[in-house]
């Protein structure tokens, strides 16, 4: 095995130098060795554990010890948060299975050796903290109140408006951005996109000439899509600026100016807006807040007509609902991961899907239908990863390299959470009562899937 460079410093420098590298290879060794699959770790110093005789799926790379003192120490921590932006902490080769693989470790791993494991990370030097790259991806910088509409708009506006080009390298022709649908593992993601918006469309039975709002609308593809496939006169609504220039450039790109537009309000401002026949929301409901689900079925429930329906679509947790101390504890200070708060979706919620239907009937609404569609989000963020990894020259160049870093290593991650189960992707069909109690939807879902 090669040896770090030991030709600068004093001597008790260096010695202390050499002596953390090998507390780093004895801890790694207990945290890995025997419990994964194809996955090696590589030090700075070029040091390679673990490299079996069948070429690994993935390589840690640990570019400085205090990295691995943060993975050790807490794969959560903001410590570790760093060090994978600045590219400290990297993964050579597919980030979702070396993820899914420290995740074994960690669940395989005795009270004895973590112990131990914890008393040598302690001995390794700390990370060097932030560098001063002007390029560098701050932490999202919480203001105001939670779910105002202020705070809202600067959380949206943190995660969407990185740059639209960046979106370009790695998302569909039509810049879908939530779960596709994919009716075999063989159609390509332009494909599955389209179907998902065709799916969304037949749910709610949408018809030429009705008002469709779709609620967090993106760069406006589903409403492009339901006035030319559909002949529907759509509106859509969003917090971001961005997309919104986006979306109103496509449209009238496309020739649906006369059927599509695009507002930069909130959901709790579509009283400004004429009744719907129909309305949608994709992948919005995690920025809503579970303390904030009433208010947002309320608004879009008063927005539609009687008889009107709503397709809802979003991310849902799928963990275990804690009891006891541990429910209250979870109430008043709900576990979150650092990583995606402070650097993908601040201030995001992820309501379990119990949670959306019953804030829905409070508010209203019917519940008509509801299926799962994790696994369907698993294949679309592992073409999203192999998308922007191929394209990584020119992310880097547009966005920066902690940009990038954030988004392969949380979509990653993401898929394998979707992969394992502990999240889930939820479309729940609901309906606007007409005064009798009676509801215009079909008695089976035949004319969902009749081709």
């Amino acid at each position: 095995m090669m040896r770090p460079d030991l030709t600068h410093g004093s001597y008790s420098a260096n010695r202390a130098d050499t002596n953390a590298v090998d507390v780093a290879r004895s801890m790694l060794r207990r945290m890995l060795e025997g419990h994964t699959d194809r996955l090696g770790v590589e030090l700075a110093d070029g040091t390679t554990l673990f490299a079996g005789e069948v070429a690994p799926r993935a390589v840690i790379v640990a570019r400085n010890l205090g990295a691995l003192r943060a993975l050790a120490l807490g794969s959560e921590s903001a410590a570790v948060a760093r060090s994978v932006i600045e590219g400290d902490l990297d993964v050579r080769g597919e980030v979702e299975h070396a993820i899914a693989q420290v995740e074994r470790c960690s669940r395989e791993l005795r009270a004895r050796d973590a112990a131990v494991i914890v008393s040598m990370a302690l001995r390794l030097p700390r990370s060097q903290g932030d560098r001063t790259d002007g390029r560098l991806r701050h932490a999202y910088r919480a203001r105001g109140r939670k779910h105002s509409l202020d705070r809202d708009k600067a959380a949206v506006a943190y995660h969407y408006d990185v740059s639209n080009e960046f979106y370009e390298l790695w998302l569909d022709r039509e810049l879908v951005y939530s779960c596709a649908y994919f009716r075999d593992s063989a159609q390509s993601l332009d494909d599955a996109q389209l179907a998902k918006l065709d799916h969304i469309c037949r749910k709610l039975r949408l018809r030429a000439g009705e008002r469709l709002v779709d609620v967090g609308c993106g760069w406006g593809s589903l409403v492009r899509f339901a006035a030319r496939e559909y002949g529907a006169d759509a509106v859509g609504i969003t917090l971001s600026r961005r997309q919104a220039e986006y979306a109103r450039k496509r449209i009238e790109a496309d020739g649906l100016a006369d059927r599509c537009e695009v507002e930069l309000i909130d959901y709790r401002e579509l009283d400004k807006l004429r009744p719907f026949d129909k309305a949608a929301s994709v992948g919005m409901v995690e920025h809503v807040g579970i303390d904030m689900l009433a208010a947002y079925f309320r608004a879009i429930h008063g927005a539609l007509v009687p008889g009107g329906l709503f397709l809802n679509h979003g991310i849902t947790s799928q963990r275990v609902r804690p009891s006891g101390l541990a429910a209250l504890f979870e109430r008043f200070a709900p576990k979150r991961s650092t990583f995606i708060e402070r650097y993908v979706f601040p201030d995001g919620d992820l309501p379990r899907i119990d949670q959306i239907t019953v804030a829905a009937e409070e508010a209203g609404f019917e519940v008509r239908d509801v299926e799962n569609l994790r696994e369907h989000y698993a294949l679309t963020l592992r073409d999203w990863v192999r998308r922007l990894e191929a394209n990584e020259a020119r992310a880097r160049a547009t966005v920066g390299d902690e940009t990038y870093n954030v988004w392969r290593f949380y979509m990653a991650g993401s898929a394998h959470g979707f992969s394992v189960g502990r999240m889930g992707l939820g479309q729940t069909l609901l309906a606007k009562r007409l005064t009798d109690g009676s509801v215009r939807v079909p008695q089976t879902r035949e004319d969902v899937y009749r081709r």
